[in-house]
């Protein structure tokens, strides 16, 4: 919908900065409980709907015809692999771009929603071709994009001596949400990015035990969580809402430590709690993601994705999602076996972009607010000031 109609980023009612000229759906349901949009959206906004990723590509002719591509491989009736992983269809959609790139001998910028693939091999060769072709690459996580409340930047040249990630979703999927806003703040500490060295999946027993052993802090946790809960701070120890915890500790070449968990269920749960050296008190902070839910996430993702799209460059490296991507495959890995998982594939150094311009900054949500009723699909929605 932000692709098709205007939307509100930092407080400005925003028109798209690029035009939607053809779609394909790799499959369309025929629920009707929860009916399918892809017919009714191009019938309304006039879009050719292709039966394949290279017809939409040439616009039914012979050459690529198109200037971007945004690949959304999510959703839809997929197998699940003997580890738990739904297996979405990243790696063949990107395959299929680049083959009608291949063809034209012309290669346009790509945005690949969520990390890269569910397999490293293929994660890696997605990078490894864009590399080769010099294709404009982005991916990654809608949640870094939102608004810090409250406001926090990592400090230049800081040194992290250990971070926590908090999110409430379901396993693998909000997993990688979690690494990604991890990785949104760690990649700016000093000497930038290094890579990871180990990866472990923890469920509840193991996790707290090895809180009592000084692998991870208990304390920094409960630090993310009371930005959310003040001083209603639930034990985040025991099963919360009879939710199961886990954990993920990762632990970075140049020796930082850090810990995505899952506390509760909750979707718009993104904390972040971080100890720097030299200071006594943690560093927190929490995503918020504006009313009606996850949905207002899509606003300044898509926005970030449009000026990708324009200026062939993108806002943070995508060598922040080739790792997160990698990382995520490992913890997977470990919940399956039982035990850490060296990574000496992760040695992905890189440097860190600003990229606050395209971050929410609050404003929007003077306008749109959790009052404010929520929408049906592509319905018009209420973007003037009240």
């Amino acid at each position: 919908e932000n692709f098709l109609s205007p939307y509100l980023f930092n407080g400005k009612i925003t028109q798209p900065a690029v035009e939607v000229v053809s779609l394909y759906a790799d499959q369309i349901s025929n629920s009707t409980t929860n009916p399918d949009l892809t017919t009714g959206l191009a019938r309304r906004f006039k879009l050719p709907l292709y039966r394949t990723i290279g017809e939409a590509l040439r616009l039914g002719g012979k050459e690529l015809a198109v200037d971007a591509v945004l690949s959304i491989g999510e959703h839809g009736v997929y197998p699940v692999t003997r580890l738990g992983v739904r297996e979405y269809p990243r790696k063949r959609f990107f395959d299929e771009i680049v083959s009608v790139m291949r063809r034209s001998n012309r290669y346009v910028p790509i945005f690949n929603d969520k990390h890269l693939s569910y397999r490293w091999d293929w994660a890696r060769e997605m990078y490894d071709t864009c590399q080769k072709h010099r294709i404009p690459f982005m991916a990654g996580s809608s949640v870094p994009l939102s608004q810090r409340r409250p406001e926090f930047e990592m400090p230049a040249n800081c040194v992290v001596e250990e971070a926590v990630s908090i999110h409430g979703g379901p396993f693998e999927i909000y997993d990688f949400h979690g690494l990604e806003v991890l990785q949104a703040f760690l990649e700016s500490r000093k000497g930038g990015e290094t890579g990871i060295a180990q990866v472990e999946y923890l469920p509840r027993a193991p996790l707290f035990q090895a809180a009592q052993k000084g692998r991870w802090s208990l304390e920094l946790a409960r630090a993310a969580m009371r930005v959310e809960f003040r001083d209603k701070l639930p034990d985040i120890t025991r099963p919360i809402g009879g939710v199961e915890p886990w954990g993920i500790l990762v632990t970075y070449r140049d020796g930082t430590k850090a810990t995505v968990l899952k506390l509760g269920f909750s979707g718009t749960r993104w904390n972040f709690a971080c100890k720097l050296a030299g200071e006594r008190n943690p560093r927190v902070t929490s995503h918020y993601v504006g009313p009606w839910n996850n949905r207002c996430l899509f606003m300044a993702l898509a926005n970030a994705i449009q000026q990708f799209f324009v200026r062939r460059e993108s806002p943070y490296p995508i060598e922040r999602t080739l790792l997160t991507s990698g990382a995520l495959e490992a913890a997977v890995r470990s919940r399956a076996a039982g035990y850490e998982i060296d990574t000496p594939h992760l040695n992905i150094a890189y440097q860190p972009r600003d990229f606050r311009a395209l971050r929410e900054s609050g404003e929007s949500w003077k306008i749109l607010t959790e009052e404010t009723k929520e929408t049906r699909g592509f319905a018009e929605r209420p973007l003037r000031r009240q």
